[in-house]
């Protein structure tokens, strides 16, 4: 079967601040187009600090009313405390949602057993499309935790998964954990076809370390061996990078 392609086209800033201001230029007027013409608008949320910037601008834009906005996040691990830092629902939290106050935050419930809440967070995301998805990429090019070799067509939204050790070795090496060890091996993410159910999708990734991610993103053949092509499945997709990031 032949995937239809879009060209993915980067779009460099000379810092991650600059990036950030790009990315969220790129998704706030989709968001107030949703709120003016249904009265609220979705989004999903990537939470890592490649997020930052692109989160604080989006905060910071004029006329953005974020008590009309439902928010979703893309995953979170299994394992932690309910109030462990590295929770990505207690990321986004402190990272966005002492900035704005969203008209709901649907997050995943990390003290439930995993299935069921897994379970759960495909009911609460339903299946009407989100406005916008703001995403990133990891080191091995995944979505969310959809590592390599990702699944193009899974059928469910939202699924538990085991992460690859590159996966668990970024959170290492971004300062999440002290070690490998103290990285959670599952996790419960958003599966690839439910994050790009989506009118807009903004990537936003800085850093060098992230540099061969945007390569392959844009360059390698679409496929699970590569997550991040996926992008190049949608229509209307923006990414956004760093001056590190850029491998041209």
């Amino acid at each position: 079967m032949s995937i239809a392609e879009t060209a993915l086209e980067i779009h460099t800033y000379p810092t991650r601040q600059e990036m950030g201001a790009a990315a969220a230029a790129a998704a706030a007027p989709i968001l107030r187009e949703a709120i003016a013409e249904r009265g609220s608008a979705r989004l999903m949320l990537a939470a890592a600090p490649s997020q930052s910037a692109t989160l604080q601008a989006l905060a910071a834009t004029d006329d953005l009313d974020f008590t009309k906005i439902d928010c979703f996040h893309m995953d979170d691990y299994i394992g932690l405390t309910p109030n462990a830092p590295q929770g990505f629902g207690n990321w986004l939290a402190n990272e966005l949602f002492t900035l704005v106050t969203p008209r709901a935050f649907h997050r995943i419930d990390v003290t439930a057993a995993p299935e069921d809440a897994a379970a759960a967070y495909r009911e609460a995301m339903g299946e009407e499309p989100f406005d916008v998805t703001l995403c990133g990429l990891g080191v091995n090019g995944h979505l969310a935790f959809n590592d390599p070799p990702a699944d193009f067509t899974d059928p469910l939204s939202a699924r538990v998964v085991e992460l690859d050790q590159v996966s668990r070795q970024q959170q290492v090496d971004e300062g999440h954990f002290p070690d490998l060890d103290a990285v959670p091996v599952h996790a419960i993410t958003v599966t690839i076809p439910r994050l790009l159910n989506a009118r807009r999708i903004v990537v936003s990734v800085p850093t060098a370390v992230k540099r061969q991610a945007v390569h392959d993103t844009v360059n390698q053949p679409i496929s699970g061996a590569h997550p991040g092509t996926a992008l190049r499945t949608h229509p209307d997709v923006h990414l956004f990078v760093d001056a590190e990031a850029d491998p041209r």
